[in-house]
């Protein structure tokens, strides 16, 4: 998928990112079944795409972990 064929959705940063520009990674709102991903340096570049159904329980992984 790339930026142009998600139209109106609005990128989020983790809450987890740094400000000094390092791991920053960006989550899409607002895309019918999928959450866009992208490295926020990089906000023209690739864009990883997983199903809404595959993201709750890899959400619920991470929080999990140490």
């Amino acid at each position: 998928m790339n930026l142009g064929e998600l139209g109106a959705v609005v990128w989020r940063k983790s809450s987890y990112s740094n400000g000094d520009g390092g791991n920053c990674i960006e989550v899409a709102v607002g895309a019918a079944g999928v959450v866009p991903v992208r490295d926020s340096k990089r906000p023209t570049g690739p864009v990883i795409t997983v199903t809404a159904a595959a993201w709750a329980p890899f959400l619920d992984g991470i929080k999990g972990a140490p």
